[in-house]
This record gives structure tokens, C-alpha cells and sequence, in this order.
């Protein structure tokens, strides 16, 4: 049996998000921060899929096109400097998965973090763009300045999305202390 020492929310997402996407699926990285989830989708979608990853931070989008350089996936990527909420304006095609991995950049000015209002629009258009048996995965991050806020508008909201044609699966470190992050699962039925 293999055990890890660490779990990290982004890992459990990324399981879990790696039973519905294939080859030449479109994606949608909400927020591209340092590449990770980038790389990640662009790894599952191939050759002849399309990952789109925005962030509002010119540092993140140049973080991710570095980390895709490097891994000779850039070709797969197209690479947005704006808001997540105007995903629709650019993605073309139902997308497969869109990644959320709330809060800020690792490293950078705690006063760019993703904000309630932005992040519910943006939930709300990758609803819109999700393929029939897709899936948008949300890592919430709450405490700081607005991640409270931001973790209580989500999940009100989402409580009250027509069971009929999403399931929303809310999961939780129920053992860890101070505030750990919210891996929230949501899946297109029809």
C-alpha cells in the first residue's frame, strides 16, 4: 500500500478530475497562478486538446507559459491575462473540466486573491460552458481577507443548484486545524 505523508488538496482534485477528461477535451484553469493545473489538464487533453488558463496577473500568466515552455506543452495551452468571470468571451467548444484553485499567488501580493462576486460569475459561465458529464473543481481556500467570504457564497449558492442536473459534492480535512482547504466537486447530469 502506498502511503503518503502529505495530501495535498491540489493531488485529490487532480484525481478525482482525471476520470473525465481524455484526449482532445477542452479545459478551463480558472486561475493559472504558477502552472500547476495548467500542466496538469494540458498533460490529459493531448495533442489535439485545448486548455485555457486565465489569471488577472501578468506574474501568473508568465509563471504558467514558463512552466509550459519547460515542459514542451505550450502549444497545447492558450494563455489569457484577465478575469475568470469573462471565461465565456474566449473558450470556444464545451469544455470537459474547469479548475478553480482559489485564494492568491504563492509568493506574490496577498491583494490579488480571488474575490466572492468574480469567483460566483465565474463559476456560474463554467457552468455554462461544462460538457454533459463534466466537472468543475473548486480548491477553497478560506481565511485571510476574503476567503471566508468567498467560501460562504459558493457554498450557499451551490446548495440551492438544481439537483436535477448538477451534483455538488462538498468534501473536507475533517482532522486538520486552522481552516484547511475545501475540495468542492461539481458535475453536469444532463
Amino acid at each position: 500500500m502506498n502511503i503518503r505523508k502529505k495530501y495535498q488538496i491540489t493531488e485529490y482534485c487532480h484525481r478525482f478530475l482525471s476520470e473525465y477528461i481524455s484526449e482532445g477535451d477542452i479545459c478551463i484553469d480558472g486561475t493559472a497562478g504558477n502552472g500547476n493545473d495548467t500542466e496538469f489538464l494540458c498533460r490529459l487533453v493531448g495533442k489535439e486538446g485545448k486548455v485555457y488558463a486565465f489569471d488577472i496577473q501578468e506574474q501568473a500568466i508568465a509563471n504558467t507559459r514558463e512552466k509550459l515552455e519547460g515542459a514542451g506543452l505550450l502549444a497545447r495551452a492558450e494563455l489569457i491575462c484577465d478575469g475568470h468571470e469573462r471565461m465565456e468571451q474566449y473558450v470556444t467548444g464545451e469544455a470537459a473540466a474547469v479548475v478553480f484553485n482559489l485564494g492568491y499567488l504563492p509568493g506574490a501580493d496577498h491583494a490579488f486573491a480571488t474575490r466572492a462576486e468574480t469567483t460566483l460569475e465565474a463559476v456560474k459561465a463554467g457552468m455554462r460552458l461544462l460538457k454533459p458529464g463534466g466537472v468543475i473543481s473548486l480548491c477553497i481556500y478560506s481565511g485571510g481577507d476574503t476567503g471566508y467570504e468567498e467560501r460562504d457564497v459558493l457554498l450557499g449558492w451551490l446548495k440551492d443548484v438544481d439537483p436535477k442536473k448538477w451534483l455538488v459534492i462538498v468534501n473536507s480535512y475533517y482532522n486538520r486545524r486552522n481552516d484547511p482547504p475545501l475540495p468542492v466537486f461539481i458535475l453536469r447530469l444532463d
